[in-house]
Order: structure tokens, then C-alpha cells, then sequence
């Protein structure tokens, strides 16, 4: 038997907006550190030496959106996997979940679930706490892992802790909402209590059986469309119809509430862990568990101090310059500058509710877009025409395409171009250009060992994504 690393890749960060959007979520941003957060859960039992040995590779759940980007992330920090779950639609945890399942049953592994999106700074601390859990979960219960608190923070759920069990966890007495101020500093107080971590530890049959029992209606639509689903290289597509309409909840509300009065078989345990955990739920969460100067500042990029104390500030395009700032928070980025109050960090999801609303693009996406070939920067803009940043990775080609409103020029600034412009196909080097037709059927690759990367001005009436025609597309993209 093994453990199963399960990554759950979903949500959008909104209070961490502008830097998180929802087609490019926090997940996938290297916050703290040099590796993003999906990396960094990727490589969490790097080294482990507990009780069951680690599967080869994590099964990971995550949106359709950024599929191609969360392939390469992993295969970056050397932890591709095979199973990367995709889901149409969000919804929640418990569903995810059941799909990680699903992809494994035939080996019925211990999973071990843990959300993309947390910040783990004690690795010993953490792989000692799942080791734990292991002996928990191989007597079939459905091990959650509780943070000791070390202040009343009222942005957490909490899990009061009852008896300690024969292998080694604790049972659960309650769980609890995120509380006020005052409750929250009693709870510290009391010693009976521990952050809610969403961390989690179940063997696949266990689960699944629990889903089943307890969720009717969530199970039969994640089986059904698993039963619907295709495989695509490492991706693995579920059933959309199906899934679309299964219920949304999470694992704590979908299964872990009820299982005290369900006659399963199945119980509910927590281990307490210590590790430097945080789930950097907005950017005061941030700040916390950030390197600070003297002053309390916190800057990751092009930031001048002057007279400024604990503030925190993210550029990622321009300097920015703080006079006179005290428990602030400045993120700047091509697209959007948030400024806020440090202790209303957690309002910048109505921000994100309103430019919803509005339709507004900064909502949903950055300045500059990953595709699964690179990645395109649009530079500048105005009435018929748009200027983008291209750069093509080594090995990689566009989509065999064609636009009804728009003709482009492409001039090439690193590397070597093959370029399909209609019934000819030719290279360019750097310094070349070529111009391309509206109604020109055309691809853009890259055969070299390095980046390519052009400028490419688009000019005509309509320049808008979806004016794309595909005729051949490497990535499965219609």
C-alpha cells in the first residue's frame, strides 16, 4: 500500500487579487519563495520516511482554465503526473475529492489530500504529523489535521479536540465556525482547540463508501461522469454534463460533519500539527509570515521605504515608492494598483464581486496570458490595432489558424521563427519580419533550442480573442 499525494488545485484566490485571478489563482504564483505554491505542495514529501512509501506521482484536481500551466509548473519542479483530474465546472472540495478517488480506487491507497494553495515553512514538523495520521487512517477513519493556533486568529475555522484514541489521533468533539474576536482569544485560551486546516488523510475505499452513503446524489454524479470521462494525454476530462450537475460542498460539511451520527463504520479523527502553516488567505495572512526589515516592511520587487512601517508591497512592473505608510498594503501590477489598509485585506473580494459585475477584464485575467505553447503579454492598444509580446517555448508551435478581422506582422527579437503563412512555410531570424493577410491561414513554431520570441501588431476592425479559426491544434483545442 501507498500514499497517495492528492493535490486539490481549484479557487481563485480573490483576496489576493490583483496578483491572483481566476484564469491564473493564487495557486500557481510564487509567493513566498522562489517555487509557486503548487510546486512547493508538489515537493512536501520530498523525502519522506514514514510508515507507507509514497506513490510515484500526485493525482492533481484542477479547473480546465489552467491545465496547461499547472502541467508545466510540475514539470518543472520534476513532479509531472499522469493524472492531472480536470473540472469543468468548480465545485468544491468533497467533489474533487471523490474524483481523486475515483482515479486510484483499483489500488485503494491511503490518500492525502492537501489544497495547492497553503504555505508549509516546518517540513519535518509537517511530514512527522502525517506519519501520525497513517496508523488513523489505515483503521478506517477520516483523518483531518489541525493546526495548534499560536494567536486568536478569527479568519480560521476552528476543530475542538476530544479523547485521544487508541492509534495515536484525537477524536473530534466539534467543529466550529470561524469566530469573533473575543471567542477567538477564548478558544486560544483554552487549550481545547486547533486551526482547521483542510488537510486530509482517508484511504480511497473509505472515502468513497462515506460519499456514498452520506452524499447520494454528489457520488452518482462524480461516478457518472468519471464513467463519461476521456483521457488527453496527461489530462484526464470527466463527464461535463454529469458533473455539471452534481452538488457543490466541501469535504468538512459534505462528510466530516455528519459522520458522528452516521452508523458507517467510519469515524472522524485530528492530529495536531505544528508546522509553520498558513493558507495565505489574503495578502495581512501574507505579511505575517513574510521576511520583514527592521521596520516591519515587507517588498518583493522594485519598492522604496521612506518613513513607512509595517507595510507590505508587491511590484512586479514599476517601482513604486512608499512615503509615510503605516500598516498598508500596495500591489502593483501591468494591469491594476490595489492599495489598501492592512486590516481590511479581506474585503478585496468585493473589489473582484464589482469588477465581476462590470465584466471587467481584470477579474478573470492578467495583462499577460499562458498558453500551453508560452505565453503573450498584450503591450499596447488602441483603435485598430494591438501590439503583443509573443514568446514561443523551445520544440513548441501555435494552432494552424486564420482570422476573418484582423491582419499582423510579426518581427522576431530572439531566436529562430518557422512561420506558415499560407501555402509557404520559411524561416525567420532575429531582426526578420514577415506580414500576414487577413484570411491568411497561418502558424507560428518554434523548431530552435531557445525561446522565440516576436512582436506582433494586429491591425483591423475587430481584435478580439475569439476571432481565431483552428485548423489543426497540437493541444486538443477546438
Amino acid at each position: 500500500m501507498e500514499l497517495q499525494p492528492v493535490i486539490l488545485s481549484g479557487g481563485s484566490g480573490t483576496r489576493l487579487w490583483p496578483l491572483s485571478r481566476e484564469q491564473y489563482p493564487k495557486q500557481l504564483l510564487a509567493l513566498v519563495g522562489s517555487e509557486t505554491m503548487l510546486q512547493a505542495t508538489a515537493g512536501r514529501l520530498a523525502g519522506f520516511r514514514g510508515r507507507l512509501p509514497v506513490a510515484t506521482e500526485p493525482v492533481v484536481v484542477c479547473n480546465e482554465e489552467y491545465r496547461f500551466v499547472t502541467a508545466e509548473q510540475l514539470r518543472a519542479s520534476g513532479q509531472s503526473s499522469r493524472n492531472i483530474v480536470l473540472e469543468p465546472f468548480g465545485r468544491n472540495t468533497a467533489p474533487a475529492l471523490t474524483l481523486a478517488a475515483l482515479a486510484v480506487q483499483e489500488a485503494d491507497p491511503v490518500l492525502l489530500v492537501m489544497p495547492a494553495d497553503h504555505v508549509i515553512r516546518d517540513l519535518d514538523g509537517f511530514q512527522g504529523a502525517i506519519d501520525a495520521g497513517i496508523p488513523a487512517a489505515l483503521d478506517s477513519a477520516i483523518v483531518t489535521f489541525g493546526i495548534v493556533p499560536d494567536h486568536a486568529e478569527t479568519g480560521y475555522g476552528y476543530i475542538r479536540f476530544g479523547a485521544d484514541r487508541p492509534d495515536g489521533s484525537k477524536s473530534i468533539a466539534a467543529f466550529v465556525e470561524k469566530p469573533d474576536a473575543a471567542t477567538a482569544q477564548r478558544y486560544l485560551d483554552s487549550g481545547e482547540y486547533l486551526w482547521n486546516s483542510g488537510l486530509f488523510m482517508v484511504r480511497a475505499s473509505v472515502w468513497l463508501k462515506a460519499i456514498a452513503q452520506l452524499q447520494p446524489e454528489m457520488y452518482a454524479a462524480c461516478a457518472e461522469a468519471w464513467q463519461a470521462g476521456s483521457r488527453d494525454a496527461d489530462f484526464v476530462r470527466v463527464g461535463k454534463e454529469a458533473f455539471k450537475a452534481c452538488p457543490s460542498d466541501s469535504i468538512d460539511y459534505a462528510v466530516m460533519e455528519k459522520l458522528a451520527g452516521a452508523d458507517l463504520g467510519i469515524s472522524g479523527s485530528v492530529v495536531p500539527m505544528s508546522a509553520g502553516w498558513s493558507d495565505v488567505g489574503a495578502w495581512d495572512a501574507l505579511w505575517q509570515i513574510a521576511d520583514k526589515d527592521e521596520s516591519g516592511n515587507v517588498a518583493r520587487g522594485d519598492v522604496l521605504f521612506e518613513d513607512s512601517r509595517n507595510t507590505l508591497v508587491y511590484a512586479q512592473d514599476r517601482m513604486v515608492a512608499c512615503v509615510g505608510l503605516d500598516d498598508a498594503v500596495v500591489v502593483e501590477t501591468p494591469d491594476a494598483v490595489l492599495v489598501a489598509r492592512k486590516d481590511k485585506t479581506q474585503h478585496v473580494k468585493q473589489i473582484v464581486a464589482t469588477l465581476k459585475a462590470g465584466q471587467r477584464s481584470q477579474a478573470s485575467a492578467h495583462r499577460k496570458i499562458h498558453r500551453p505553447w508560452g505565453w503573450y503579454d498584450s503591450i499596447d492598444a488602441g483603435s485598430r490595432f494591438q501590439v503583443k509580446r509573443i514568446v514561443v517555448n523551445p520544440g513548441a508551435r501555435l494552432s494552424l489558424q486564420m482570422h476573418h478581422h484582423r491582419a499582423e506582422h510579426w518581427i522576431v527579437v530572439k531566436g529562430t521563427a518557422e512561420v506558415t503563412n499560407g501555402d509557404k512555410v520559411f524561416l525567420l531570424g532575429e531582426n526578420e519580419s514577415t506580414y500576414i493577410p487577413l484570411g491568411h491561414v497561418h502558424r507560428l513554431a518554434n523548431p530552435g533550442k531557445l525561446p522565440l520570441e516576436i512582436i506582433e501588431v494586429q491591425s483591423g476592425g475587430y481584435l478580439g480573442e475569439d476571432d481565431i479559426v483552428r485548423f489543426e491544434d497540437k493541444y486538443g483545442r477546438g
